[in-house]
């Protein structure tokens, strides 16, 4: 029989995390005033399980196994690290190396924290900002050619790139950027952040912004002319973006959901004050050019994000008062993020679940058609196989 239970979640306090988007949204008081919610995790990984209360608390796997998929509740106030995941292959390769080396498992020069992949789909809760994917070479050699034509100063470092720029070698772009020495990546930092914005065809205003931002948070980073070659993508609310394995990426800012393969594996190279390991960082990167796909939901009381993994899918469901049958009957983890959700259709009275909070839906099969009710949203994840035979 089909049973929901209400599921607590833990909390990562990264820098880069805001101090009141989450608290607020939880109606949950931030204690040290300042202390920044960057993450809320929902699902079984160790790095932060939830658990349920039935009626002694225990862990979500004891009642659910390992779901094969993340949730996450994600608060971005500074932009994220310059970052990348690795595929299924990669992740067991670095994984075994590092216990090899022996790396502790929470070693801040540990890249690999399990053998699994990371492919991710960040959803919108407000509007939200990121960078991902390379762009095609023609506009970064644009941007970087007209760049060394408005600094002039920094036209014989950037000459090289505009090279193999010209050549369409974007991997060798990329490689040789990371490969400059520290007072040349100084020496850029430097001209931008003491530069005002200038009146340009192939770089726009927030282009010149962020590198100017990022010159003064991260002087002498390698990440500083991102903006120049990474697509800046602006969701709006219900908006997503897929993010697969490969592809490299940085959220600047806004509140969403977050939901990937059930993995901790991150590769940094910069913008961040956390472990860089460049070799490994840029031995994982798809150096093709692609522009993320923005998936729109359409006006359904239920939407379904497609991605192309089984371990994960991310559906958003919208109720206006009358009821839907919840069409999933696998696993699921749902966080209602608007209104007060109620639930009919169990063995037990109705259930209600207000704003910021979430619960766990078994997968068994029952007799009853279990029903939402109410003005709410909430968004989905399972895997899937459960969207597939929903």
């Amino acid at each position: 029989m089909t049973k929901v239970y209400k599921i607590h979640n833990q909390f990562k306090h990264y820098e880069w995390g805001s101090s009141e988007i989450i608290p607020q949204f939880l109606n949950i008081r931030n204690k040290s005033g300042n202390l920044p919610y960057a993450e809320m995790w929902m699902g079984t990984h160790s790095g932060a399980p939830s658990y349920i209360d039935m009626p002694e608390k225990k862990h979500l796997s004891e009642l659910a196994g390992e779901l094969p998929f993340l949730f996450k509740l994600i608060a971005v106030k500074k932009q994220l690290s310059i970052q990348v995941h690795p595929n299924k292959k990669q992740a067991e390769e670095g994984f075994k190396s590092e216990n090899e080396e022996g790396l502790f498992f929470n070693a801040p020069t540990r890249n690999y924290k399990d053998e699994n992949y990371k492919p991710e789909i960040i959803c919108a809760i407000t509007p939200f900002s990121l960078m991902a994917g390379f762009r095609d070479c023609g506009s970064i050699f644009k941007s970087f050619e007209e760049l060394s034509v408005k600094l002039p100063q920094l036209k014989e470092i950037i000459n090289p790139l505009l090279k193999t720029l010209e050549k369409k070698m974007l991997a060798v772009f990329f490689r040789l950027l990371y490969n400059f020495s520290k007072m040349e990546l100084d020496y850029i930092s430097n001209i931008i952040s003491n530069t005002e914005e200038k009146n340009c065809d192939h770089i726009t205003p927030e282009q010149w912004r962020m590198m100017k931002n990022f010159s003064l948070l991260y002087p002498g980073d390698s990440a500083v002319l991102s903006p120049l070659y990474l697509n800046i993508i602006h969701l709006s609310p219900f908006q997503a973006v897929f993010v697969p394995s490969g592809t490299l990426h940085s959220y600047t800012s806004g509140f969403g959901v977050e939901l990937m393969a059930a993995s901790d594996n991150v590769l940094r190279g910069g913008l961040t004050p956390k472990y860089v390991n460049i070799s490994k960082f840029v031995s994982i990167i798809d150096y093709n050019s692609c522009i993320p796909d923005v998936l729109t939901p359409d006006e359904s009381p239920f939407f379904f994000y497609k991605t192309p993994c089984d371990e994960f899918s991310l559906a958003v469901m919208r109720g206006s008062g009358g009821k839907n049958n919840f069409p999933i009957r696998y696993p699921a983890i749902c966080i209602v993020t608007e209104g007060e959700l109620h639930i009919s259709g169990l063995q037990t009275d109705e259930l209600i679940f207000n704003k910021g909070q979430s619960f766990f839906i078994t997968g068994e099969e029952c007799e009853r058609t279990v029903s939402f009710s109410g003005n709410y949203s909430l968004f989905a994840a399972a895997s899937r196989a459960a969207y597939a035979k929903a």
